[in-house]
């Protein structure tokens, strides 16, 4: 946890990606038999996009090219590329070296590594990119989140936390400001809900030849609402209200609250336990689903390029991940 006058951090550019296919809940209703409205009705989210032809590493190019685009820098001007997904490309090796080939970066030009922090990667990985700025040799940082959430979702055993979901990606090129950066990071885990956000599967926890059944039983997305809400409603608002004051900052300083966009509801309960106005928080969940690690740089760029927010206002970067983990940070742009 940390606590000091703003960086000198800056966002010098930001960028988003979505695949061409959109899925509306109504569509979703037909295809697996719902009645009429059910699926909306249940998630509040009415339209999300789904990846057909593109993959992950498509999806984190195209947002990072837009964010280099608008820094009005090429992509061999980075020295670092941090990848903060929930679920990369695959499990060996990092995505972030297939981003930098698909960059066309060469060999050797830049560090490509990966963050995993669920649902909070891109924040971790600002807070990551802020101490690698004070390493005379990284000026340029890109940090990308990229998900592909349709290829694990549990349509047969939760329709209701399937239909919450969408792939996209968002990115963010970081370097140095003189009258911006991040005034207060707070991050904080409660481990005692380890297993209310999970797949089981693709690490070491079940053998494939040996659990087949088991492997092939715990390789989709499971989440226990309830659990979440009890650890969020019990513990978020006092963290945020700690991150404020660390950030010597008052709730009406804040312009705007980009969130994670875990939910249409999950955000309106978020600022009613948070005590922020409805205006404050950027919420585009029914729009897009919730997209995982690029939901809150996605959400970043969309605030920027509608004009929500400017070069100038302080926002409040926050979020919860599978952990279950809580984190936050108070940026000046």
């Amino acid at each position: 946890m940390t606590m000091h006058q703003a960086t000198g951090l800056a966002i010098l550019g930001t960028g988003r990606a979505l695949p061409k296919r959109e899925a509306s809940s109504a569509e979703l209703d037909r295809t697996h038999g719902y009645e009429p409205g059910w699926l909306e009705a249940r998630t509040g989210v009415a339209t999300r996009y789904f990846c057909d032809h593109e993959n992950q590493i498509d999806l984190a190019a195209e947002a990072a090219r837009k964010a280099l685009d608008e820094a009005g820098l090429r992509a061999q001007h980075l020295d670092v590329i941090i990848c903060a997904a929930a679920v990369p490309y695959q499990p060996i090796p990092a995505t972030a070296p297939a981003v930098q080939r698909a960059l066309g970066i060469d060999d050797g030009q830049c560090f490509a590594t990966d963050v995993n922090s669920t649902c909070l990667g891109f924040p971790v990985a600002l807070h990551l990119a802020e101490g690698l700025l004070g390493n005379a040799r990284y000026s340029k940082i890109l940090v990308v989140s990229s998900e592909v959430a349709s290829r694990g979702l549990p349509w047969e055993a939760q329709p209701g936390v399937a239909g919450l979901f969408g792939d996209g990606a968002g990115a963010a090129v970081i370097g140095e400001g003189d009258h911006s950066g991040i005034l207060a990071a707070q991050f904080a885990t409660w481990p005692s809900g380890y297993e209310a956000c999970t797949i089981g599967s693709g690490g070491t926890r079940f053998d494939f030849e040996k659990e087949a059944e088991l492997f092939a039983a715990n390789s989709k997305f499971t989440m226990d609402g309830k659990e979440l809400f009890r650890l969020t409603a019990k513990h978020f608002g006092s963290f945020v209200s700690e991150l404020l004051e660390r950030a010597n900052t008052k709730r009406e300083d804040i312009v705007r609250v980009i969130a994670h966009q875990a939910s249409p509801g999950a955000l309106a309960h978020m600022a009613k336990i948070c005590d922020f106005r409805e205006e404050q928080v950027v919420n585009i969940a029914a729009r897009f689903g919730n997209q995982i690690s690029a939901s809150i740089p996605f959400t970043l760029d969309y605030a920027r390029k509608t004009g929500a927010v400017r070069r100038g206002d302080r926002i409040v970067i926050l979020g919860t991940s599978a952990g279950v983990s809580f984190g936050g940070l108070v940026m000046d742009l």
